[in-house]
């Protein structure tokens, strides 16, 4: 089951990626659209990485190591290592937002502001984590 749930979030990441490049190559030709679908494509591109990469991690964890004795070091490094990938993701995420509100309405920078205090407050959670543990 985690295989089929894996092959097909793969899949959803790479028609994800080749979407942003098809975009990107579908409007050469006019600036203004050109530089909107680069800031598009950039956030297509880190959610398809994202989702490839817990693709991976289901692969990985679920059905390769599935027959591995778990223990707390190894749901530690588990968890930690899950969290880093949203982390990541939700950070960059935030960024493209920060350039795509800043070219909008500067008011509009309060929100992608606050998802990067949320990923502040994360990765803060998550060294607390590692340092009660």
């Amino acid at each position: 089951m985690f295989t089929l749930i894996s092959f097909f979030l793969s899949l959803i990441s790479l028609t994800m990626i080749i979407y942003a490049f098809v975009n990107i190559h579908t409007s050469m030709n006019d600036k203004t659209l050109f530089a909107k679908a680069l800031l598009d494509a950039v956030g297509l591109i880190v959610i398809g990485m994202a989702v490839f990469d817990v693709s991976k991690f289901l692969l990985e964890e679920e059905v390769i190591k599935s027959h591995e004795e778990i223990t707390h070091s190894t749901q530690k490094a588990t968890l930690s290592k899950f969290l880093v990938i949203i982390a990541i993701a939700v950070s960059l995420e935030a960024l493209v937002f920060i350039f795509n509100a800043g070219k909008k309405d500067i008011s509009l920078l309060i929100y992608p502001a606050l998802l990067l205090v949320a990923v502040s407050f994360l990765v803060i959670s998550l060294a607390l984590y590692h340092k009660m543990t």
